[in-house]
């Protein structure tokens, strides 16, 4: 779950190689491994950046399957600069609602971004962690010690953060095989009609814009998601909803949402920072505006994240308040739909 990915000219070049002219064609992910270091670089992992389409052939991105032609240009981007890769530690205050020898949970707030990337070298919950712990083990990603997994730039909530070597393989090892209980707070766009249900669909990335995601409903592309949802709490124009990820992958409760026909309230981009549902009149207008300013985000909060510790095997469940920012616009929600009932269905 990554903020916002970078369009492939936000790249930056990180290694070059051209395929000598007897070269023999070998699929491109065993030829990268056979002329880069092997401390740096796995099959696995040169997989993963063929799926991420930061392997570039001739100025095109390929396959881990494309077979290399002799005087081929292989060029592996990042959406970082090279020279930037070195992370200084900053003294950013952090809301730590758990932490011991193994492990650190933080409650992120709406705006702060995870990690280093395009456009943010400093100022990150990585930048802050680092500060606070000045060994965190090193993610299976350059640039993300201590992460086990991630939530967006905008979204607010619960994560945990590996200490050591041990709970970093351990922990991820309970999120690769779907063993945590992971639970978000959504408000979206829309009556949903079912009190609950489950959402499967692929994800990958969108071929019109790199930046943002797309279900794929014949399975051609990306990878298989599941999220299950349960009404909480119902607006008329809007409803309140509790997210179980099965799986997690980039944008997953956004993008299952808008692929239902009801887009996250404020998600800017996938289509929720505009009035889909309700009225024309003026009034209602301005209480949608004047909550959209509120919370100029996607209104989506990571609230309990549950998993066994991976010392003591103890199961470990923690919970956080919704943001206020997120929580103001509920009451405004709950505030609107009152009034509309005590009018006999007049409008606000």
């Amino acid at each position: 779950m990554t903020d916002t990915e970078n369009t492939s000219d936000q790249l930056h070049e990180h290694q070059r190689i051209v395929v000598e002219a007897g070269a023999e064609m070998v699929r491109i992910d065993r030829y990268i491994l056979n002329h880069v270091s092997r401390e740096k670089f796995s099959r696995n992992k040169i997989q993963k950046y063929c799926e991420q389409q930061l392997i570039f052939v001739n100025d095109k991105p390929v396959k881990s399957n494309y077979k290399v032609k002799p005087l081929d240009v292989i060029i592996l981007k990042k959406d970082y600069p090279a020279h930037s890769k070195e992370i200084i530690a900053e003294n950013i205050p952090l809301d730590i609602v758990y932490e011991d020898s193994d492990l650190l949970i933080v409650n992120k707030p709406a705006g702060m971004v995870v990690h280093p990337s395009f456009g943010h070298y400093s100022g990150t919950l990585v930048h802050a962690l680092l500060y606070h712990i000045k060994n965190l083990p090193e993610s299976s990603d350059e640039g993300r010690p201590g992460l086990v997994h991630r939530i967006d730039k905008l979204t607010s909530g619960i994560l945990v953060i590996a200490k050591t070597d041990a709970a970093m393989m351990d922990i991820s090892a309970q999120f690769a095989n779907r063993t945590t209980d992971r639970k978000y707070i959504a408000l979206v766009w829309g009556d949903v009609k079912e009190d609950e249900g489950t959402i499967v669909g692929h994800i990958g990335r969108s071929r019109k814009d790199r930046k943002i995601r797309f279900v794929y409903e014949d399975g051609s592309e990306g990878k298989h998601a599941i999220t299950h949802y349960k009404v909480l709490e119902r607006f008329g124009y809007a409803t309140l909803v509790e997210c179980k990820l099965e799986t997690g992958r980039t944008h997953q409760i956004r993008v299952h949402f808008q692929y239902i026909g009801h887009p996250l309230f404020g998600d800017p981009e996938y289509g929720g920072n505009s009035i889909l549902k309700g009225t024309t009149f003026s009034k209602y207008k301005q209480f949608i505006q004047n909550c959209f300013k509120l919370a100029p985000r996607q209104n989506l909060h990571a609230k309990t994240l549950g998993f066994t510790h991976p010392t003591t095997k103890e199961y470990m469940h923690f919970d956080s308040e919704i943001a206020d920012d997120m929580q103001q616009v509920i009451e405004r929600w709950r505030n609107y739909t009152q009034q509309r009932l005590m009018k006999s269905g007049d409008e606000f």
